[in-house]
Formats: C-alpha cells, structure tokens, sequence
C-alpha cells in the first residue's frame, strides 16, 4: 500500500473536482478530500448518488460540497464549457481535478468487440477525460498549486487479452497526462500525474471479475492516501509520474 499520512488540513480551503464521485473510488476520494478540509465538487451521471454523498459529507460536518450532474457519456462540448462557466462563477478557481470517473465496456477478444461497445468505452474514458481536463485548465492554472489526477489501471500499462476498449482507453490515458505533464512542467502551476488504484472492492471490479472474493480486495477508503497524496501541497514538486495506490 502506498505509504503516506496526511495532517488533518491538508487541503484546507481547496476547490477540487471528482468525477465519478457517486460510488467506489471516487466517493470515497471526494469523502477523504472533504474530510481533510476541501470543498468537493462531486461531479457524475446518478444524481441520487451524488446527494447520498453530499448528504454524508454536510453529515459529517466537513466543508459543505456541491453536486454536478454530468452523464460523461453523452455530454456534448458546449456542456464543458457550461461546466467551466459555472465553476468560474461559483468557485473562481479549481485547486484539483480527480479523473476518476470510468466504464469497463464488455471484456471480449478484440475480434468479437463491436465498434459501438468500443466507442462507447473511449467516449467516458478518453473523450470526455480530456474534454475535462482542456476545459477546466484554464480554472486549474488560476490557483497557486493545482493538481490533475488521471486514473489509469494495470492494463494501461501492459495489455492483456479480453481487456479491449478498456485497456486502450487506459493507454490513451497515460498518454494524455504525459502529454499534458510535459506541457506543463516549468510553465505553470499545475501538475499531472495519474494513479492505477490496483484491485479494489468496487462494484465495477466485481463486474470484470464475477468469480473473484471481494472480501480479498482493499475497501477504496483504504487506498486513499495516494489520493491524498498527490491532491496536497507536498506532491507540489512530482509531474508526469504513473502512481500505484497499493
């Protein structure tokens, strides 16, 4: 597991995004950023989800978060820009961006994988990953210290059979933060490096290993402290790394 304690106010003050902040990772990435004095805004397609979280995080008695209904997989180019306008309104910044929100897609042999299926995976998971973060960059570099956090994934790294649409998109996800790491370094404020969460009690790992015992599986509150790690001030120096959370 990824070694590092953070003090309790870390991101104090701090405006950060979390897609795919209903479920899984990202709820539990938006409830540690809260807790470690952030204003979350939670940003995702299910909206009851969404107000489940907003609800235990004003429970909680953490900074009072926002909800961002945003289906990834239908959203056109002007609805980013609506997002970033909204944002600028509100907030007047962005201090973080976590782009955790993703689909599996079927896990077939590439022969047997429709195109529509294909497609479908690299809309949510490339497409609408960097509309977000060409969008929002704008907000990031307003900030004295912003951080960009792509999820990536073991099959992003080194294909595997039967992974298709999923583990191209996860290249093409490391691509991108290097990309935009590279742009970066020594011109802005704002750093990109992304994270492989690593097999992690979700729903969504339980769909791509039906066979598997969940209870083997870290919780995803347990991998959090690469999260937070890369979401606060002393990972200010650290751009275009790829990061294991265990």
């Amino acid at each position: 597991m990824f070694e590092y304690s953070a003090r309790p106010d870390l991101l104090k003050n701090r405006i950060i995004m979390v897609t795919g902040a209903g479920r899984g990772i990202g709820e539990a990435a938006a409830k540690a950023y809260a807790a470690h004095g952030a204003t979350v805004l939670l940003l995702g397609k299910n909206e009851d989800n969404l107000n489940r979280v907003y609800d235990d995080i004003e429970a909680a008695g953490w900074p009072q978060p926002a909800v961002i209904p945003l289906n990834l997989e239908t959203a056109l180019p002007h609805q980013y820009d609506e997002l970033a306008a909204t944002v600028e309104r509100e907030f007047g910044r962005l201090d973080g961006l976590l782009l955790n929100a993703s689909i599996v897609g079927p896990r077939s042999p590439i022969e047997q994988l429709s195109g529509d299926n294909f497609m479908r995976v690299m809309q949510v998971n490339v497409n609408a990953t960097f509309m977000l973060a060409s969008t929002l960059l704008p907000l990031l570099k307003l900030a004295d210290d912003a951080s960009v956090i792509f999820t990536s994934s073991s099959v992003g790294r080194k294909g595997r059979a039967y992974w298709g649409g999923y583990a191209v998109s996860k290249f093409a996800t490391e691509g991108l933060m290097q990309v935009l790491a590279d742009e970066l370094e020594g011109t802005s404020s704002v750093r990109s490096n992304s994270i492989n969460p690593g097999a992690t009690r979700t729903d969504m790992r339980a769909k791509a290993y039906p066979g598997e015992n969940p209870e083997v599986n870290p919780l995803p509150a347990e991998i959090m402290p690469a999260y937070l790690y890369l979401m606060g001030p002393d990972s200010q120096d650290v751009n275009g790394r790829a990061f294991d959370a265990q």
